[in-house]
């Protein structure tokens, strides 16, 4: 064989040795990526799972021992975010993974940079979240002030079912046999809550609620549900079709700016409406004792933050609809932890209505796996159909 022919056939096979080389890299690189993947996910189910939970209970128990002030309990609830900003400093001053030859999400397929909006686009944004935050806290704080946990919490449920709706027109969402199903569920579930007989939420410190006080928490905790479902479907479209980055960073500020605009709204609601006069005598008033009056306080900020970094974390990497599915897997540690510490009665229309809220949530979950599934064949059946040098 002549000089030219043998250079030739080195050069093509060291072409294709670079090829293999380059499609091995590709495959371990997307290997370590989905594994990773999994791994922000399950932290960030963990993290809505326990802040969720410790939080609600910790709130019921102000309101149980004493406290009575709905917007101290809001600001509470988003006033907790400076505890984040070490962590945020610490995440907007490390390298990339682009930096450090990894895949850097900010970019598109073809490398360019998605455009980010102004900083006026920006504050607006983050300001208007802040104000629905602020005033669903608000909501929130109403009903677990008047209704027991376990009612409370199953009503809850609902914010699933009202997502579902608010992602169909927002984010596209679409509508499966699975999800109608779990809709119509949690639908029933927070329905037969209203028919919840009276005695069967008395509270070892409250006494038994009226019928006006029921009411007035069943309609408030409903309208924070939906207006949590709207909220969750919003933070998924400005990640999505407005800031356009897909770094841990933009989730940091998501929940830090969002939750300062919220602190600032419930802070001027808790001074309009006077209720801060009255903190010093309720604090005094505590059946606990001042100084847990103010670990109740503080943990409760504390946990909410949990929850925060777990549920924008989850639209973040997944959707609004699946964050909002895994806050509802709390459905039934909270309401069977508040009868051992709070002495809630589970009646046979809770029993019944929490029977039916997991088993909506597990109808959805299976949509969830079955997507996950067609999509994964989908993906092998493009790569295997993609042309290679031979």
């Amino acid at each position: 064989m002549d000089q030219p022919a043998q250079i030739q056939l080195q050069v093509l096979r060291d072409q294709h040795h670079n090829e293999a080389n380059k499609e091995e890299t590709m495959k371990q690189s997307s290997k370590t990526g989905h594994w990773w993947w999994w791994v922000k996910v399950s932290l960030y189910t963990l993290s809505v799972l326990l802040g969720q939970s410790v939080a609600v209970l910790l709130g019921r128990l102000y309101f149980l021992k004493g406290g009575s002030s709905n917007w101290l309990s809001s600001v509470v609830q988003v006033g907790g975010f400076p505890i984040l900003i070490p962590f945020y400093l610490l995440t907007t001053t490390t390298p990339t993974k682009a930096a450090a030859g990894g895949v850097d999400h900010d970019h598109d397929d073809q490398g360019a940079k998605p455009p980010l909006p102004s900083p006026h686009t920006l504050t607006a944004i983050y300001a208007l979240l802040g104000l629905v935050v602020g005033f669903d806290c608000w909501l929130y704080s109403v009903g677990l002030q008047n209704l027991p946990v376990s009612t409370y919490t199953l009503l809850s449920a609902s914010q699933l079912a009202f997502n579902s709706f608010f992602s169909y027109f927002i984010n596209g969402q679409k509508f499966t046999p699975f999800v109608v199903n779990s809709l119509v569920l949690l639908t029933i579930s927070s329905v037969l809550l209203v028919f919840n007989n009276d005695d069967d939420d008395d509270s070892s410190a409250a006494g038994p609620t009226s019928r006006v006080k029921y009411v007035t928490g069943f309609l408030c905790t409903l309208a924070a549900s939906a207006l949590f479902g709207l909220l969750m479907s919003a933070t998924q479209y400005v990640f999505t079709s407005v800031i356009k980055r897909r770094t841990f960073k933009y989730v940091m500020d998501m929940i830090i700016y969002q939750n300062l605009f919220a602190s600032l709204v419930t802070a001027v609601g808790l001074f309009a409406s006077g209720e801060w006069k009255g903190i010093g005598r309720e604090m005094e008033g505590y059946g606990l004792g001042t100084t847990s009056y103010l670990m109740t306080l503080i943990w409760i900020a504390v946990f909410w933050q949990v929850f925060s970094i777990g549920a924008v974390g989850l639209i973040f990497e997944v959707s609004a609809l699946f964050s909002n599915s895994i806050s509802v897997v709390g459905l039934p540690v909270v309401p069977i932890a508040a009868i051992f510490f709070f002495h809630d009665k589970m009646s046979g229309v809770k029993g019944v209505s929490m029977v039916l809220a997991i088993w909506g949530f597990v109808s959805y979950v299976y949509q969830f796996y079955v997507d996950d599934r067609i999509s994964k064949v989908a993906k092998k059946a493009v790569d295997e159909s993609s042309p290679r040098s031979s």
